[in-house]
């Protein structure tokens, strides 16, 4: 178990009658970039809730890196894009990528991460003033502020066009090439 990067045994997850996830087995192991396809309610955003530790199995069990997600956490080795993380208003995108960067022992490079994020030109704009396809991509450069081990990505591309979502993918792809984990929830093909 220790050797993968995310575990997943047996695991399920109700909300009272509704059985969202149901005797998940998964393995992914450390460098692989792996994809959970489905239909919008088919429990995806739920199985990375609890690869995050924001849910814990009705079930089963979740190891992340070895540990438990709350250890991969708080030792920065897992970053997430959630679908709908939330961005301080008022604060400019360069301040919360600098705060960022600041949280995390491994960070990357502010100049670096802005410019993986296609951010640099926005820098100095207000988060409350950004469009859906500029905070994902600010939510996307917080997610790998930390150089995390893993990187979770739920719905990632949601309101970008099609020239952003050429450039997010052709970025995560350099990002797995250097041997990191990636995982991404989509009902995108």
């Amino acid at each position: 178990m220790t050797d993968h990067a995310v575990f997943f045994q047996d695991v399920t997850r109700t909300f009272g009658p509704v059985r969202a996830v149901d005797g998940l087995d998964l393995t992914i192991d450390r460098g692989e970039t792996v994809a959970l396809l489905g239909a919008n309610g088919a429990g995806k955003s739920t199985s990375v809730s609890l690869l995050l530790g924001l849910l814990a199995p009705t079930t089963g069990q979740v190891s992340v890196l070895g540990g438990t997600a709350d250890q991969a956490v708080a030792a920065g080795r897992i970053g997430a894009m959630l679908q709908d993380g939330g961005l301080m208003p008022g604060v400019t995108v360069g301040a919360l990528v600098r705060l960022a960067c600041r949280i995390y022992p491994r960070s990357r490079p502010v100049r670096q991460l802005l410019a993986d994020a296609d951010l640099t030109s926005i820098a100095d704009r207000r988060t409350d003033r950004l469009s859906g396809g500029q905070a994902q991509r600010l939510r996307f450069a917080l997610a790998i502020a930390g150089n995390p081990e893993v990187l979770v990505l739920d719905e990632p591309t949601a309101a970008m066009d099609v020239e952003s979502r050429r450039a997010f993918w052709t970025t995560i792809r350099g990002y797995a090439a250097d041997g990191r984990t990636v995982l991404f929830a989509t009902h995108y093909l």
